[in-house]
């Protein structure tokens, strides 16, 4: 806020005529940024009108998110690529199976090392710009993968990219929890991640049209990082310039359409952000139960994440060659959005169904992880329709994300809770590529019977979180009517000395889910 705008504690030095002493007041760095804009108007929402600015917020920041998301993905799965364009068994491979795997490994472990560092610089810098740098140092360092020649130096390319990946998908849940209401959340999280399938459909093209450079300088493995490295640095320079930090100083709205796109979100009781660490917000988060069956299932459904550095591998192993492998893994970018697509669009239309739409998912990939385990080599196409029908499991992950966004309230707890689910996210992912050890090749039974023990686990995790949610909704309800935080006041001094009050709007006192009773959790 301004300087001469604050919230605060009774002052011996304000009038006592204009400021009443009885009235509660906060310090400034206890409310929310959208206090500046709200406090004290009696601002009627139009529903036509905030129908538009969802509508040119969206124009605004979906197509940057979901370029953004599909080059993140792309780029992270170009060394699952490059495994068959010559990387491990081309004239000049530099990689054994076991350090293969461990370069899979490596990116999550120092995604895990910088989650919570990035998390932080989340609550303190501007969320677009912060996300800029990050996506050009990423950048740069996919390019330096086409001078590698060592396991070494691949190690160091894939620790920065781990690196920076941490602040991506944090800085997109927080991003959108900014801009949408919660019943938005859902499907908008969906649209930027199932750019993962585009990103997939992209980089099976571009393998693709390398395998047919004829260059003996650069392999295609190299191309394909080159191509890839400039259009994620291109992508950089776009998010510096176009993306927002928020909606309360979004470029691409005026003053009106900003306390708009704030009102549209009170809904949501968990304002928009707060630049100011607080430590009881975030020793709240670590005693949340909820917290920790969010964390549980990111890990382990993430165990299974490894099939998006394996697919080239496992596809192979049916009996097709390079070309065809190359080609057929566009059909999983296909299968990856329809499925993201039918599962977020089932959370968001069927009411309190998030855990029953991704329990679904997870009963159909555990379907087709049954079929590629049972059904005899001689059946490659069975197998890939098998494999395919696995894909399925990436869509519940996808609903989780939207779910801990709309569960949960206070700035900084939000960014703690983002922070403690991603750290499940890369502990998962580290463990994945372990298991994937050539002597299970070409069939692979063992790891597609893990990959069947975690999802089930996972899906049982998703009941478990709701069943949880639900008992607290019904706990509150029957609770009295808590008014703590209903007469709650901003001062702020007039140019000739005299103060004035005006009102804060509960939602925007950046109280956390458990401190605002009226808190009502989706399910």
């Amino acid at each position: 806020m301004e300087s001469n705008s604050s919230l605060e504690k009774r002052s011996a030095s304000v009038d006592d005529k204009v400021h009443d002493q009885s009235r509660p007041h906060l310090v400034a760095h206890d409310v929310d940024v959208a206090a500046e804009l709200t406090a004290g108007s009696d601002f009627v929402l139009d529903p036509e009108e905030a129908a538009r600015v969802r509508r040119k917020i969206d124009r605004h920041l979906m197509p940057l998110m979901c370029i953004l998301y599909m080059m993140q993905f792309a780029d992270k799965t170009t060394l699952g690529q490059s495994a068959v364009l010559g990387l491990l068994n081309g004239p000049h491979h530099y990689l054994t199976q076991a350090q293969f795997n461990w370069l899979g490994t490596v990116f999550y472990l120092f995604f895990l090392g910088f989650e919570w560092p990035q998390n932080l610089a989340l609550q303190y810098l501007p969320v677009g710009k912060w996300m800029s740098i990050n996506i050009l140092v990423w950048s740069i360092a996919l390019l330096c993968h086409t001078a590698a020649k060592t396991f070494g130096e691949f190690f160091a390319c894939r620790a920065f990219l781990g690196i920076c990946e941490g602040a991506i998908t944090p800085g997109f849940m927080i991003v959108t929890s900014m801009f949408y209401t919660r019943q938005e959340q859902t499907a908008r999280v969906g649209w930027w991640f199932l750019m993962n399938g585009a990103a997939i459909i992209l980089l099976g093209l571009v393998a693709y049209g390398t395998l047919h450079i004829h260059s003996t300088v650069l392999e295609a493995w190299q191309w394909l990082m080159i191509i890839t490295g400039i259009i994620t640095f291109v992508v950089a320079i776009l998010f510096w310039f176009f993306f927002p930090d928020s909606p309360a100083t979004a470029w691409f709205l005026t003053p009106e359409e900003r306390i708009i796109a704030v009102e549209r979100i009170k809904v949501n009781q968990a304002g928009v952000e707060n630049k100011h660490f607080k430590l009881e917000q975030f020793i709240e988060c670590l005693q949340d139960p909820k917290t920790w069956l969010f964390f549980f299932f990111a890990a382990i459904s993430n165990v299974t994440n490894s099939l998006s550095n394996q697919r080239q591998l496992i596809v192979a192993g049916f009996g097709f060659n390079s070309l065809q492998t190359t080609l057929l893994g566009c059909v999983d970018g296909v299968v990856e959005i329809i499925v993201i697509f039918c599962t977020v669009t089932s959370a968001t239309h069927w009411k309190n169904g998030r855990a029953y739409s991704g329990v679904l998912a997870y009963a159909v990939a555990i379907l087709g992880s049954i079929l590629v385990n049972t059904l005899p080599s001689s059946h490659r196409v069975g197998l890939l329709f098998s494999y395919w029908i696995a894909i399925t499991s990436i869509a519940p992950f996808v609903v989780m994300l939207a779910w801990v966004g709309s569960t949960t309230a206070g700035h900084t707890k939000r960014l703690t809770t983002n922070a403690i689910v991603m750290i499940g996210y890369a502990v998962g992912n580290a463990a994945g590529p372990q298991y994937w050890e050539k002597k299970y090749q070409p069939r692979n039974h063992v790891p597609w019977l893990i990959l069947s023990v975690c999802w089930a686990v996972s899906a049982l995790l998703l009941l478990a979180t709701r069943a949880y949610l639900a008992w607290e909704n019904a706990r509150r309800e029957r609770e009295a009517p808590d008014a703590r935080y209903d007469e709650v006041y901003v001062s702020e001094t007039r140019a000739d000395g005299s103060v004035v009050e005006k009102k804060v709007d509960k939602a925007f006192l950046d109280l956390t889910d458990i401190q605002n009773r009226d808190f009502r959790y989706v399910l």
